[in-house]
């Protein structure tokens, strides 16, 4: 790993074959924070592209992969076999589970959970303030639910809180407002229910 033009913070630890590119910063302390304070893990065979900021304190699996600019911010929690994609932010405080696919410049925001296999499209945001700008906003965050297997169409929104069923499929530039079953197929603004996944030749969803 070549450390030139890297910027690597004390208490960090990176597992064998990773590939960290220029102009990457890793164990960047959060407010409030000494340098080193929060162990950063990210486990073997890593390839974190340039202009990446991690932040200290998360808990990084093997095989993990970023694409060019992404910001993963404090204390979060991935697993294995991840990928984000190109300008993607993920937040604080936030679960990601085995084998997800989040795309170029997705918004995770704090206190989301992913479960393991879900697939995250381009432009997906997810919300989190029930109550923006309230006095209690930051203390009412409530991130989405995506369980497992659940795919997010490019474009689409989704609602603090949600619950997006295992193996449901959100289509593009849905407005989530409100839970989706299991193996729902939703579509719209506000989305609503329009097939199952099970309908859906093409679409291949396995169970654990």
């Amino acid at each position: 790993m070549n450390k030139t033009n890297l910027q690597i913070y004390p208490n960090v630890m990176i597992g064998d074959n990773a590939e960290v590119a220029l102009y990457t910063v890793i164990g960047e302390p959060p407010k409030g924070k000494k340098p080193g304070e929060l162990a950063t893990i990210i486990g073997d065979n890593a390839v974190i592209r340039s202009h990446t900021v991690i932040y200290a304190g998360n808990r990084i699996g093997d095989n993990f992969q970023t694409g060019h600019g992404v910001l993963i911010r404090e204390e979060n929690e991935i697993g294995n076999n991840v990928s984000i994609g190109s300008h993607s932010v993920v937040e604080h405080h936030v679960k990601i589970g085995n084998g997800v696919r989040i795309h170029s410049q997705a918004f995770i925001p704090e206190f989301s959970v992913l479960e393991d296999g879900c697939w995250i499209g381009p432009n997906v945001v997810l919300t989190n303030a029930v109550y923006p700008l309230s006095p209690d906003a930051k203390i009412n965050l409530k991130g989405p639910i995506i369980e497992y297997g659940a795919k997010i169409g490019a474009n689409a929104t989704l609602l603090p809180g949600v619950i997006i069923g295992k193996g449901a499929l959100v289509g593009a530039g849905a407005v989530v407002t409100k839970d989706v079953p299991e193996g729902a197929v939703v579509a719209g603004n506000p989305a609503r229910v329009i097939n199952h996944t099970a309908n859906l030749g093409a679409y291949s969803f396995s169970e654990r």
